[in-house]
């Protein structure tokens, strides 16, 4: 995914996930992977743990964005969408400090999308 460019990875995922709802995947497709997201923000859960699935190493947990009050930059309150995500990460496998610097760098380039199309 590292070397893919963001429009080529929305392009594939649209495909696998057209061809998965419609049972046309072949198991060398959806099988062995090392990461996973559930994402169940888009029904309106905001905030969930995900649990680990074999063989994969970690899972992020993705959840819906909700206004809540937030301090501004400025130090004023106000209000932002605010999203929960949640690593669960297998530590026998990755680290704690590099599952916290990967949430670090999502974060980052949630906040500054601009940055992923470069």
């Amino acid at each position: 995914a590292d070397k893919k460019t963001l429009a080529a990875l929305s392009a594939e995922m649209k495909d696998l996930a057209g061809r998965a709802k419609t049972k046309k995947l072949a198991p060398h497709e959806y099988q062995g992977g090392s990461f996973a997201i559930s994402n169940l923000g888009m029904m309106g859960i905001d905030n969930f743990d995900a649990v680990i699935n074999p063989p994969h190493g970690s899972i992020l947990a993705v959840g819906a964005g909700v206004k809540k009050p937030v301090v501004m930059a400025d130090g004023t309150i106000g209000v932002a969408n605010v999203m929960s995500m949640t690593l669960s990460v297998d530590h026998r496998v990755i680290d704690g400090a590099l599952a916290a610097a990967f949430l670090k760098v999502v974060v980052e380039s949630l906040e500054n999308p601009i940055a992923m199309l470069a």
